[in-house]
């Protein structure tokens, strides 16, 4: 099978690329190496083993070409973080919604039917919460003087009681907090109305949070295992927002390369678009990772800050049962060898904000 590999000099394309090729696959990555998540602009030493062609997603003919032959689709290539000033959303929509629309329209004429979609668990805002009265209830914003004040958790909407999270199926409303999530959401919307009009079929993966190696350091652009990972290598503490408190789900990247490896082996329902969580099934706080690194690295304890961004959500932790029904899926990499593995890996030179 023949696969191209949008972003695939990133740090989950290219842990796709290894995997696909060690399972016996033809792969092709295309990457234009944005600053924002590359260092000087030359290829990484990861992607020398592979077919790669310095290019832009939004460049139609460009597109049209690489997927001469290919099979599959495995569409990683996308700006990446908060997204929280909104004068970031025509660079986050220009790459990562005309982009895919670029890739979609590329594929329609060029007979690819199948697509593996990076997306995000960032599409459902707040996780979802368990009032013991309502039931199941959707929390609205969290106040800034709540916030101020160090209240994090956000009451049922209907009575003010506290709430229990729990994990978040795939049905649960889309509910994006920031423009990042949004440009998500949008791509999994045109996704799948190109499902539908074309008869293909789309895997779309909300990937929960991602750690491991190739990971860049010191930029706002990665996830907070980076952020924490870095500051303990520069010899402080990691810094933790709010009490620490916040749970998420921490997945390993060749565990989210895996997940991408058998979405892009197994041929879904056509005209459809699936959805599935990508994640460890094993939700941790924030704090329980800073401390795990911390001690890992056998560095300073982490420093719990209070405060909040305008769009953290407090809780978005994931259900794994749709990833293993239908795709065969489930983690291997235990939270405690991961962190441990990811307190020495390999990271990326620090990249620019331009």
């Amino acid at each position: 099978m023949r696969v191209l590999i949008t972003g695939g000099a990133g740090f989950v394309g290219s842990h796709v690329a290894d995997l696909m090729a060690e399972r016996g696959h033809d792969v092709v990555l295309v990457d234009n190496l944005l600053p924002k998540a590359h260092g000087g602009g030359e290829p990484p030493e990861w992607v020398r083993a592979h077919e790669f062609v310095l290019g832009d997603i939004r460049d139609g003919d460009l597109v049209g070409r690489l997927l001469r032959g290919v099979d599959v689709v495995c569409h990683q290539a996308a700006v990446v973080g908060h997204g929280l000033d909104p004068s970031d959303a025509p660079e986050y929509t220009a790459h990562n919604d005309y982009g895919t629309a670029v890739v979609l329209a590329a594929m329609h004429k060029a007979g690819v039917g199948r697509l593996v979609l990076a997306s995000s668990m960032v599409v459902y805002g707040e996780g979802r919460y368990l009032c013991a009265d309502h039931g199941v209830v959707r929390p609205g914003r969290r106040r800034v003087a709540d916030l101020a004040e160090g209240r994090y958790e956000p009451p049922c909407p209907m009575c003010g009681a506290a709430l229990d999270s729990a994990l978040v199926p795939e049905d649960a409303p889309i509910d994006p907090r920031g423009t990042y999530a949004a440009t998500k959401a949008a791509q999994e919307y045109l996704a799948s109305a190109w499902a539908r009009q074309t008869d293909g079929h789309v895997w779309a993966l909300r990937y929960h949070n991602i750690y491991g190696p190739r990971m860049p350091r010191d930029t706002p652009y990665a996830g907070v295992a980076s952020l924490f990972r870095s500051a303990l290598e520069r010899g402080e503490a990691p810094t933790v927002l709010e009490d620490g408190g916040q749970r998420r789900d921490f997945v390993h990247s060749t565990d989210v390369a895996l997940a991408n490896a058998l979405a892009c082996e197994k041929p879904g329902l056509p005209g459809e678009a699936t959805p599935a969580n990508i994640c460890s099934g094993t939700p941790h706080t924030v704090g329980d990772l800073a401390r795990a690194l911390s001690t890992a690295r056998g560095g300073p304890a982490p420093v719990v800050v209070g405060g909040a961004r305008p769009a953290d959500v407090r809780h978005i932790v994931a259900d794994p049962a749709a990833a293993r029904a239908l795709l065969g899926f489930h983690a291997q990499v235990p939270f405690d060898a991961g962190v441990a593995d990811f307190a020495s890996a390999h990271l990326r030179a620090p990249v620019t904000a331009g």
